[in-house]
């Protein structure tokens, strides 16, 4: 028998008519702030009935209580073929099974095995051990985009390069290819592209891990790939699990250091601050996860009736989990929609939570601590080229931020 959780209590009241979709549009001018109706949502009832693009009718939840109980409660699946879409566009008429290797779109048992096979290949130890060559790599970055100043786009100049150079490092392909493999992975997080697209752009990435991991089965070299080797994983897994990895490690982290730098910017106070204390490093990027979440929007479907919140959720429902409104929450997060880089953020969801939380967020802090400091050291007169509400939001893809993020530096 399931023991009740303190999320499960009687039934509550709720609103007659489900929502008519997931609200999207963010507050003009603010671009860092949740969309204005999802926060309204999580005030008056932060879990209640929604309908989907293709009539389903489901959940959205928006507070933190629920949306970390959903997360952390395994009778709720991640497997694609379960859910609904939240979303208009090209899966709301259902999503395939997920691919060999991806990971977020599994459950246990299978989930767990390819979790105990990686997980000790991301450690906090070995992650701070590689703390020396990423401050090696973001200084080299660092050079070239001091060449190429004053005035340059972060996200090309220093975002992406910094974390797809770790990456690539770690996993053993060749830097030379990052740009190729750069341009195979927008697609796969862009809604609004063709399925052609997203398709050419899936067994493009495919094509080039499988041509790698055969020549790392040959020539095995001292990278987590070649450790993954003599596993017992299928060559079809181990390329996609590699592809996952990869994809997982261009985007993320770069979206993380350009749009938390555009944060820093249109915030000088906190900017300050953190020029003023390196020591707040830790901390600001703990905060920074919390106040952006660009990882915004989860789902999961029930595999069996569960309450949560005092609402029950039957077998099959769907339930869209809003981590944005979640990590400004009032409830868990004191006056949450201000950047306080003096906050203990610790309970966030930025990274996730339960069993899908995020497998390389140890690498992602490294990334972002190093990064970020040697950012606002080597250039102390940072800041944006254009006004802010001219920077180019990332609005219709799976991780929030910005396209481009154009900063200059020197004599005002």
């Amino acid at each position: 028998m399931h023991e009740e959780t303190p999320t499960e209590t009687a039934d509550r009241p709720m609103d007659a008519s489900p929502l008519p979709g997931l609200p999207v549009d963010r507050p003009a001018g603010c671009p860092f702030a949740p969309p204005a109706e999802l926060a309204r949502h999580r005030e008056e009832q932060p879990l209640r009935r929604m309908t989907y693009p293709d009539g389903h009718v489901g959940w959205l939840a928006t507070g933190y209580s629920a949306v970390r109980a959903i997360l952390g409660d395994q009778r709720f699946s991640s497997r694609y073929e379960l859910i609904h879409f939240p979303l208009p566009g090209p899966y709301e008429g259902g999503l395939p099974p997920a691919p060999l290797g991806d990971m977020t779109g599994i459950d246990a048992p299978e989930h767990t095995r390819y979790r105990k096979l990686l997980a000790g290949k991301f450690t906090v130890r070995r992650m701070r051990q590689l703390t020396d060559r990423v401050e090696e790599i973001t200084g080299a970055q660092l050079d070239v985009m001091e060449a190429q100043g004053p005035s340059v786009d972060l996200v090309r100049a220093f975002a992406q390069p910094v974390p797809a150079l770790v990456i690539c490092e770690l996993l053993g392909v060749p830097t030379s290819d990052r740009e190729f493999l750069q341009a195979q992975t927008a697609p796969l997080m862009d809604l609004t592209v063709s399925e052609e697209e997203r398709t050419a752009s899936y067994v493009a990435l495919q094509e080039y891990v499988r041509a790698l991991v055969l020549s790392k089965r040959v020539e095995p070299t001292d990278d987590v790939l070649s450790d993954l080797t003599t596993s017992d994983l299928s060559d079809d897994e181990l390329t996609g699990v590699a592809g996952f990895l990869l994809a997982a490690g261009l985007d993320t982290t770069a979206n993380m250091i350009a749009h938390g730098t555009f944060a820093l910017l249109c915030h000088p106070e906190q900017l300050a601050a953190l020029r003023g204390d390196p020591d707040l490093v830790d901390g600001a990027v703990e905060e920074l996860m919390r106040f952006l979440s660009i990882a915004q929007t989860g789902v999961r479907a029930a595999l069996e009736d569960v309450r949560v919140d005092g609402h029950l959720i039957k077998a099959g429902e769907t339930v869209t989990l809003s981590v944005e409104t979640a990590n400004r929450d009032p409830e868990r997060f004191p006056a949450p929609d201000a950047l306080d880089l003096r906050r203990a953020a610790n309970g966030h969801l930025g990274f996730g939570h339960g069993i899908h939380q995020c497998l390389g967020q140890q690498l992602a802090r490294v990334e972002m601590r190093v990064a970020i400091a040697a950012l606002l050291t080597r250039f102390p007169t940072l800041r944006l080229a254009v006004p802010p509400d001219e920077v180019p939001m990332r609005n219709h893809t799976n991780i929030y931020g910005v396209h481009a993020l154009p900063v200059t530096w020197g004599a005002g």
